[in-house]
């Protein structure tokens, strides 16, 4: 999933994948669950199938999203929250 993730730094597979992005899944010998995450954007269910945070965002990227909005899904807070606690230097309730 990783690797497929990394690949949408290139245009051309960005563009493969935004016309088909079940098939490009297929391509790139996703599993059933992992393709269900991807095309669900369940990015919790990605993270959990071993998707790397780092590679998720290439795919959070296309659509638009920021890191700390993903940052927010991961913690339980929404993007605004998740940009505060950083600006306060980070999560004071773990």
């Amino acid at each position: 999933m990783n690797k497929m993730f990394m690949s949408l730094i290139d245009e051309k597979a960005r563009r493969e994948f935004t016309a088909d992005e079940s098939a490009y899944c297929a391509r790139c010998g996703l599993s059933e669950d992992q393709t269900t995450a991807v095309l669900q954007r369940d990015w919790q269910a990605m993270l959990d199938l071993g998707g790397s945070i780092f590679y998720i965002y290439k795919l959070a990227m296309m659509d638009g999203l920021s890191m700390q909005y993903l940052g927010g899904v991961f913690t339980g807070m929404s993007e605004d929250e998740f940009k505060a606690a950083m600006l306060a230097g980070g999560r004071t309730d773990v």
